[in-house]
């Protein structure tokens, strides 16, 4: 798709669509690639970050009795990697977002164990 054609397309958009009703969890226990699997890397300053997953609140019900958010944040830095960061911004760190289907053994201790689960499930459940 071109780029005026996504853009159109993102305009066209209504605002506010759910996007835990369509973010496919990963299978349990699944290897291999995720490039293609519905994800979202976040890159930049902090503030930035912050301001990104301010507009992301809803997929936090993702973490639940029979989901897990997989959820990294982590700085950036090229120890140990042949990459130069150059365009990186200043304090520059990157957030990693996936969902994951939890097993039966996790399922069962978040049902015992984090009670507070509760609501995010049913909230996952009637997306």
């Amino acid at each position: 798709m071109k780029k005026s054609e996504t853009l159109a397309a993102w305009k066209a958009l209504p605002a506010g669509l759910p996007m835990l009703k369509y973010m496919t969890p990963i299978a349990y226990k699944s290897r291999g690639s995720r490039y293609g699997a519905c994800g979202i890397r976040i890159d930049g300053n902090p503030q930035f970050i912050d301001s990104v997953l301010s507009r992301l609140k809803d997929l936090i019900d993702g973490e639940n009795h029979s989901t897990r958010l997989e959820l990294a944040r982590n700085k950036v830095d090229g120890s140990g990697l042949d990459k130069s960061f150059d365009n990186a911004d200043s304090n520059a760190e990157v957030c990693y977002i996936r969902l994951h289907q939890r097993g039966n053994e996790g399922s069962m201790a978040s049902i015992i164990f984090d009670r507070h689960l509760d609501s995010a499930q049913a909230k996952f459940e009637s997306a």
